[in-house]
């Protein structure tokens, strides 16, 4: 399929996003609440942490104060970085950063109000790495936030340091990562429920072009750029991660080749995957948005593979379970 110039643009700027650190992308409510229905029973008499936001007009800071008495929650912590100022992109030049605290309505109008917050200087930047950060990090049971792509490595390190559950967005490009693999291959970290196309985009800062028919400002002016190579990554369980992939196919030499440099087959399309072959196949990374721990067993990722010595996309390596 022929990708649109405002979807091509928009990968653009995340894949640059990644290179330059660039990475003023903020998640839009609508599909901050779509996501986190699926995930309710999780948040009872925890404690939530956003730690890459500007709490005072960060999206998820304004899903879990809105929503914390029916979530059940304990505590909401939102940390920012470098940002006194009550603008949604900052130039990160201030001399602190703060974090706020929620924890619960106290007049009952249900609306999280100033006097209901607790503010805190940080004494240092704020940064996700900082020694304060990590002090926070260590008093949360859940993180939730959208990183910066150009950490997002280190950002999923830190959160597997430190045992945390966490629910996240990063790109599609991450699961193919060395220090990303190993944990997805191990169930320590899947897919969640909505990627892709199922994102509404992202706000956008005024320096950011906006290309093409999907790039759009909205009816409170903010900037969106779309994309369809997005997802939410998570080790919190899913009635989504326990549906079993319907197959039909059977295994045949032609429709499956054997790559040129790989003792595995190429399988194009994840609902081609051969209902009876018992060994290795390939199969696109956004397989995983199907992957079953119980129906399949993930053996590796392969970013060279060839078939006939025509270079293919980067490939999860998978075996059934069971035939």
């Amino acid at each position: 399929m022929k990708i649109s110039n405002a979807r091509k643009g928009s990968n653009k700027l995340l894949n640059q996003a990644k290179s330059s650190k660039n990475d003023e992308f903020y998640t839009i409510l609508s599909d901050i609440e779509k996501e986190l229905r699926h995930y309710k029973k999780h948040f009872k008499n925890k404690t939530v942490l956003c730690n890459c936001d500007d709490p005072r007009v960060s999206n998820f800071f304004h899903y879990f104060s809105y929503n914390f008495e029916q979530l059940g929650l304990k505590k909401l912590i939102t940390t920012c970085y470098k940002n006194q100022q009550m603008e949604l992109f900052s130039t990160h030049d201030s001399e602190r950063a703060i974090w706020l605290e929620y924890n619960g309505d106290k007049n009952k109008n249900k609306i999280p109000e100033p006097s209901e917050i607790g503010l805190h200087h940080f004494k240092k930047d704020g940064d996700f790495r900082s020694e304060e950060c990590i002090e926070l990090l260590k008093e949360a049971d859940i993180v939730v936030t959208n990183p910066p792509f150009s950490l997002f490595r280190e950002y999923v390190g830190q959160l597997v340091k430190y045992k945390k559950k966490f629910l996240i967005i990063g790109t599609w490009n991450a699961v193919s990562y060395k220090e990303t693999i190993p944990l997805i291959k191990n169930n320590k970290m899947w897919i969640g429920v909505n990627s892709n196309r199922n994102f509404s985009g992202f706000i956008v800062p005024e320096h950011y072009p906006l290309h093409g028919t999907e790039a759009r400002i909205d009816e409170d002016g903010n900037r969106i750029v779309s994309s369809n190579n997005n997802c939410w990554f998570t080790n919190l369980d899913i009635a989504k991660r326990h549906e079993e992939l319907i197959l039909y196919k059977k295994y045949n030499k032609t429709e499956f080749p054997t790559y040129d440099n790989l003792n595995a087959i190429e399988v194009s399309k994840t609902n081609d995957i051969p209902i009876d072959y018992d060994g290795v196949m390939g199969v696109p990374i956004t397989f995983l948005d199907k992957f079953n721990p119980n129906q399949f067993e993930i053996v590796g990722a392969h970013d060279q593979n060839y078939v006939n010595g025509k270079k293919l996309y980067k490939r999860i390596l998978i075996k059934h379970k069971k035939i």
